[in-house]
């Protein structure tokens, strides 16, 4: 499972990024805290219509938390996500508040 708060929702994204829709449901991401990062990859841009991203931090504090969609990937689109998004972000497994676990990219840096 692959939790999204970003443009990975977005249908063209999913579609330049996996080859097609995805289906989700929406859950929540606990403990997290939404801002912006800016992202310098051109293609990157190109693909989400964006220059600015959102990217989560983990802030420790279990009543803040970020609302998003869990999809059903496999390990090959896990991978093509993997090249869809830039250095500032890495992939962590993390609960959800539904009480799922989920891949989601978080903050690279602290």
């Amino acid at each position: 499972m692959l939790f999204s708060y970003g443009t990975l929702q977005q249908r063209d994204v999913q579609l330049a990024t996996f080859g097609r829709e995805l289906q989700g449901s929406a859950d929540q991401l606990p403990g997290f805290q939404l801002s912006m990062v800016k992202i310098e990859n051109p293609e990157v841009v190109k693909t989400s219509g964006k220059s600015h991203h959102p990217i989560v931090r983990q802030t420790g504090i279990a009543k803040k938390h970020v609302a998003g969609t869990v999809f059903e990937v496999t390990n090959d689109e896990l991978a093509h996500a993997d090249k869809y998004e830039v250095s500032d972000y890495k992939r962590v497994s993390a609960p959800l508040s539904s009480g799922r676990t989920a891949w989601v990219y978080v903050a690279a840096r602290a």
